[in-house]
């Protein structure tokens, strides 16, 4: 027994992700922490002189809020009773994963330009990427949106899963706050570039080593569903550093290279035009189904992550507890 409950919270919290996915209706955590951000952002500007200084104050607060909170009352109910404590930290753990959430909102563009309703994709793809959609085209929005489902791979889902198989729910908590601090202050642009340099460093050393865990075993997925593992292997190995951030294109270029299209590439962000590198060869169009595609590559990798991890922590609590 000892071996088994460490793990269910991590296991209950990716069924309850699988097959319930976010509950846009009730509060969420995330959106919590990102009010939060804003909260703490507004202050900031009224109070530091100096940003780089705020942004370092912004980002300790946050990530002490959330994972001390949460610690708190996982302390509190395990405290009262050990499967009190597992419930709830398998709820926490819930929350922490995006995995069904990146597949219904990335299936949302699917059908439209199934459709052939581009507008539709255009507004379906706006809601899941940063960049300025409203000058991609279909192949264009069909790119977008397999990418933000190869990136986020890592970040939406194994990522958390690593940091919660290792620290606990707190420590997903932690990860998330700075996952959402990158997205919501972490831009180089005037009005971020101060405030926002710290959550982003912080968030690139977090992601370090799960970007690069999460694209092995995304080789691993695409031998096993039988997509171009080789090209994988290969277009990982040379395109993996092909992005101003030094984890987002390693799974990009696993994806790429494992459906043989082309990914990345020049894109607008509050329209100024960036350029960027190509990831992967234009071995063959992008089609529509490779949204599919890449979504059956996240799962898998998801699936993956979660038995090595889960494995993980139950040795670890096992020899201490």
């Amino acid at each position: 027994m000892k071996y088994i409950i460490p793990v269910i919270p991590l296991v209950i919290g990716f069924l309850l992700d699988a097959f319930i996915g976010d509950p846009y209706r009730l509060p969420h955590p995330i959106r919590l922490i990102g009010r939060l951000i804003s909260a703490l952002e507004r202050f900031v500007r009224a109070h530091f002189r100096d940003l780089t200084v705020g942004g370092v104050f912004l980002a300790v607060t946050t990530l002490l809020l959330s994972a001390g909170i949460s610690f708190l009352i996982l302390f509190l109910c395990y405290s009262v009773n050990l499967w009190l404590g597992a419930a709830v930290e398998s709820v926490m753990c819930y929350y922490m994963l995006a995995a069904r959430c990146l597949r219904d909102e990335s299936m949302k563009v699917y059908r439209a330009a199934a459709a052939d309703d581009t507008e539709a994709a255009r507004k379906a793809v706006s809601m899941i990427v940063g960049r300025d959609t409203q000058v991609l085209d279909r192949d264009g929005i069909i790119r977008a949106a397999v990418e933000t489902v190869a990136e986020n791979t890592s970040d939406g889902v194994a990522a958390p899963l690593i940091y919660m198989a290792f620290f606990g729910a707190a420590g997903g908590f932690f990860y998330k706050a700075a996952n959402t601090m990158d997205s919501m202050i972490g831009y180089r642009n005037e009005k971020y570039e101060k405030l926002g340099k710290f959550a982003a460093k912080l968030d690139d050393v977090l992601n370090f080593l799960p970007s690069r865990l999460t694209a092995l075993i995304m080789i691993l997925s695409s031998f096993l569903l039988g997509l171009d593992g080789k090209n994988a292997w290969k277009i990982w190995r040379r395109d993996r550093r092909k992005h101003a951030s030094p984890n987002s294109a390693q799974t990009e270029s696993v994806c790429a290279g494992a459906l043989d299209i082309r990914l990345a590439g020049d894109a607008y962000y509050f329209g100024e035009l960036h350029k960027k590198p190509y990831i992967g060869d234009d071995i063959r169009p992008i089609e529509n189904e490779d949204i599919r595609r890449a979504n059956s590559l996240m799962y898998l990798t998801s699936v993956i992550v979660l038995i090595v991890f889960a494995a993980v922590r139950a040795f670890v609590y096992g020899v201490i507890l």
